[in-house]
């Protein structure tokens, strides 16, 4: 039986603004099994990348739990975390900003193991970089290429490296190829399912693509303003989604055949509300067709409207 690599219970992150205070990540729970692909999808704005990284502590969170391997990363101190670093890594949406123009491919890759101390020495640190590069596709002789003589796809195949030269057990993907061209997002994707199948890996997907998030994950979550608004198995997501904006979400993705010209769209009408001090009740309300007054007396928790199907919709 499978068990949880990761649980996120109750998880918040607030930041303090001149105008108030901005949630950009309110009360989200969620699981992931070991071996299992995570995918979180919404608007930009919606909070996916604050969810990734406050799960890596990149920010602080402001409360809730977050347990690997049943220990509560949150409560640890720097030292502590420091030891369970490598087991956890994360794949940034931009690989060129993300990575150090100054520095070759070798010692971009090498960088992790020199920071975590996990290599004896020098030979070492160059046969496990030689290796990974083997691994994700880039070939040796681009070992001392530096990150602007390569192309978006060989470059997010360095962030790739950087992610599981540290052979992590769960690694969160940003938004990992929507700064790629279609031909190479098929790749990295594919390349990123192949090492997920040889090394055991977990993922946490986020993305705002619909179609990516479809092909990767196992389940989906469905993320609006700081709240989950929806969660579900990715096939169950697809063909019922049961929230009024993943509704929306799935409408508009565009299909390349005649038939789909008579496709009943749903169209999202209304500002967007604020996420600094946001009011009681459902905060797509204001964008809902099916808004009624009780979708703002308070708010509305996630439930169980079928085995593994959650939605936080009071029509549901």
């Amino acid at each position: 039986m499978s068990e949880n690599l990761l649980e996120v219970k109750n998880l918040k992150k607030y930041f303090k603004t001149p105008s108030g205070v901005l949630h950009a990540v309110d009360d989200v729970s969620f699981s992931i099994l070991r071996g299992k692909t995570m995918g979180v999808v919404g608007e930009s704005g919606c909070g996916k990348s604050t969810l990734g990284r406050t799960m890596l502590q990149l920010y602080t969170p402001t409360s809730g739990e977050i347990l690997f391997q049943g220990k509560n990363i949150a409560d640890l101190s720097r030292k502590e975390f420091h030891r369970i670093r490598p087991k956890i890594q994360m794949i940034f949406q931009d690989p060129y900003s993300s990575l150090n123009g100054r520095m070759t491919v070798q010692q971009l890759i090498a960088e992790p193991l020199i920071v975590n101390k996990v290599c004896k020495n020098k030979r070492e640190i160059e046969e496990r970089v030689s290796r990974i590069m083997d691994t994700v596709g880039l070939a040796s002789r681009l070992a001392m290429s530096y990150p602007h003589e390569l192309d978006g796809g060989r470059r997010q195949r360095i962030g790739v490296a950087r992610a599981l030269v540290l052979e992590p057990e769960f690694v969160v993907c940003d938004e990992p190829v929507s700064a790629l061209d279609v031909s190479i997002q098929a790749q990295i994707l594919n390349l990123l399912m192949d090492l997920q199948e040889q090394m055991g890996l977990t993922y946490l997907f986020i993305t705002h693509d619909l179609s990516v998030v479809r092909h990767i994950s196992d389940e989906i979550l469905v993320m609006y303003l700081g709240k989950c608004v929806e969660k579900a198995p990715a096939d169950v997501i697809f063909s019922r989604p049961l929230h009024p904006y993943t509704q929306a979400l799935l409408a508009a993705i565009p299909i390349p055949s005649v038939e789909s010209c008579h496709k009943e769209r749903i169209l999202m009408q209304g500002e967007v509300s604020s996420p600094i001090n946001p009011k009681p009740g459902c905060r797509f309300a204001a964008r809902c067709p099916r808004a009624t007054e009780e979708c703002t007396r308070g708010d509305i928790p996630l439930k169980e409207a079928e085995p593994g199907h959650f939605a936080a919709c009071i029509q549901v």
